[in-house]
């Protein structure tokens, strides 16, 4: 059954009492009456009601008064002010009290319902616009993520008790440009929010870390972006939920489940050590040596160092010293001045100066020359270089990142490095394991690099056959992640249909389960057998050799003296 409206008259006249309750009983509506201040307070005390009509004057006291006394109780009913002598004063203390209308007397009964119906519908549209409010407050409350809302210039509109307690806001932050809020990632937050705005997009970021406030290690967040619109589709600004995941993190690391770790994948027993060594040394401000086999991700393991550490915001510096010959490497490191050699025609900034207050990572370290050797090991020192053919020293703050697939040990031991630069760099190693080592990685990195390739070649390929799976898990990848990668892309570029199949692999993969040798024969001479097979097939190189049967270097030394064979080896 539809409850009828509520409506409240008051007034000292029993006339106009009557005259309003016959009026309005006749349209339907249930209306109550009292005859002053006390008797009208009373009964808004006792019941709601959707309408109140009161009397200017009110024996000793007024409406004005009771207006008053009803704004001071957050009764947001309607009022209409009934007067005899509508003066402008009286008319514009009502108003700015609340009144929603006066009407002069004598009233008609015209007037009277189209008063009544107009602020009946002001009333449904207010408790509509209210009820509206209370919901969205009460999902502001109950989320436990921080919101935060701004408008087309980046004021902040709203905020939740949640943004408030995790980032330490108050409700002072409303009406501030967010780019004055002191977030954590704050930077992410900001371009987040203007391409939300410039575009009217979603925007999801996530697991990015971020430096606590106030506070000692990273905070993990992830975040979302969406344009805030009408009901008529009128875009106003946007809001952005953010959600801590710190301590989701924090669990995994803690079960050794990372699947991914910065751009690195991986969740091998060794990979997850590799994960815990890097957060470790993030902000330790040493030198650290990162060896591994070509292709396994050296250079990624460095990013993770730089981006996870203090000097996050400052340049990390990449310097491939097998590229260049020694005058050319000299010259990129150190930088020159003009006139130092032929075709040194201007200044030149080197790396050093330009990783200054940040990181350097020099690939490739075992390669270099004697003379380049003793000037590492100055900087390394002292934090001070001269430019090509200028004197005047330089002082940096670099932390300094190396790699090698090299073993610079027996470089070391064999007279191509010296000792004290070895030591000084490998104050911290960083080991990383072969794909062999990490077979059971291979599936996720496969899933990985399916997600790339079908982004970069607007392709749906969804999985690799059981046959070319399997083919892929015996393999023994000589070159790593990177052959692994190149392997995929080769077979995106032929396969047309849903699954990779062992057609679509490269031949040197292809024809691996040809050339590996069958495993027929048992004991020591099978074992010689098979050592002299991969030895003729690597062209005697050692390292080349160990990689293709799947061993260290060193079960290969022992395998060679064990069963006596000697040849024109090398490294």
């Amino acid at each position: 059954m539809e409850t009828r409206p509520q409506i409240l008259v008051v007034d000292d006249e029993e006339s106009i009492r009557f005259t309003f309750e016959a009026f309005l009983s006749e349209e339907g509506y249930a209306v109550a009456t009292a005859q002053d201040f006390d008797e009208a307070i009373a009964r808004i005390d006792r019941a709601d009601y959707d309408l109140i009509f009161a009397d200017i004057i009110l024996g000793g006291r007024t409406g004005i008064d009771f207006m008053r006394e009803i704004r001071a109780r957050n009764i947001a009913t309607p009022v209409v002010m009934v007067t005899g002598d509508p003066s402008v004063d009286t008319a514009s203390e009502a108003v700015r009290l609340g009144a929603f209308d006066y009407i002069p007397k004598p009233v008609n009964q015209e007037t009277l319902l189209h008063v009544t119906l107009m602020a009946l519908k002001h009333r449904a549209v207010t408790t509509e616009k209210e009820q509206y409010r209370l919901n969205l407050e009460a999902i502001f409350r109950s989320v436990k993520d921080p919101i935060i809302t701004v408008d087309r210039e980046l004021q902040v509109v709203e905020l939740n008790h949640a943004a408030q307690e995790i980032f330490g806001l108050d409700r002072e932050a409303i009406g501030r440009n967010f780019r004055e809020l002191q977030l954590p990632c704050s930077e992410s937050c900001l371009l987040a929010l203007l391409e939300t705005i410039q575009k009217k997009k979603p925007v999801e970021l996530v697991r990015r870390e971020c430096q606590r406030r106030g506070r000692p290690g990273v905070m993990v967040i992830s975040l979302t972006t969406s344009p805030l619109l009408d009901h008529q589709g009128n875009f106003s600004g946007a809001v952005m939920v953010i959600r801590d995941e710190t301590r989701i993190t924090d669990l995994e690391r803690d079960l050794l489940d990372r699947k991914q770790f910065h751009n690195m994948i991986g969740k091998n027993l060794k990979m997850q050590g590799v994960y815990s060594l890097v957060e470790n040394l993030a902000d330790v401000q040493t030198t650290v040596l990162i060896t591994g086999e070509s292709g396994t991700g050296k250079e990624l393991v460095a990013e993770a160092i730089h981006y996870k550490g203090a000097r996050r915001e400052m340049p990390l510096v990449k310097v491939n010293c097998s590229a260049l010959s020694e005058n050319l490497l000299e010259s990129e490191l150190f930088g020159h001045v003009r006139g130092a050699f032929t075709g040194a025609v201007k200044d030149k900034t080197g790396r050093f100066q330009r990783a200054d207050g940040g990181t350097i990572f020099l690939d490739e370290i075992g390669d270099i020359s004697p003379r380049t050797q003793l000037q590492m090991l100055r900087v390394l020192q002292e934090m001070e270089f001269e430019r090509v053919g200028d004197s005047t020293p330089i002082k940096v703050d670099v932390r300094v990142i190396t790699a090698t697939n090299k073993d610079l040990a027996a470089r070391v031991r064999s007279g191509e490095f010296r000792e004290d630069l070895y030591y000084r760099l490998k104050v911290m190693e960083l080991s990383l394991p072969s794909l062999r080592e990490r077979t059971d990685d291979i599936p996720l990195l496969l899933e990985h690099f399916m997600g790339k390739f079908n982004k970069k070649m607007s392709r749906e390929i969804t999985g690799v056959s059981a046959e070319a799976a399997g083919l892929l898990m015996e393999y023994p990848w000589p070159g790593n992640i990177r052959e692994l990668e190149h392997a995929l892309e080769h077979a995106f570029v032929l396969c047309r249909q849903s699954t990779i199949a062992l057609e679509h692999l490269p031949k040197t993969i292809r024809e691996f389960s040809v050339q590996a040798p069958p495993a027929v024969a048992v004991g020591a001479e099978a074992d010689r057998m098979q050592l002299l097979r991969e030895l003729e097939k690597a062209g005697w190189n050692k390292a080349r050799a160990a990689r293709l049967l799947g061993i260290d270097r060193k079960t290969l030394y022992r395998k060679l003296a064990k069963y006596n064979i000697k040849g024109d080896f090398s490294d």
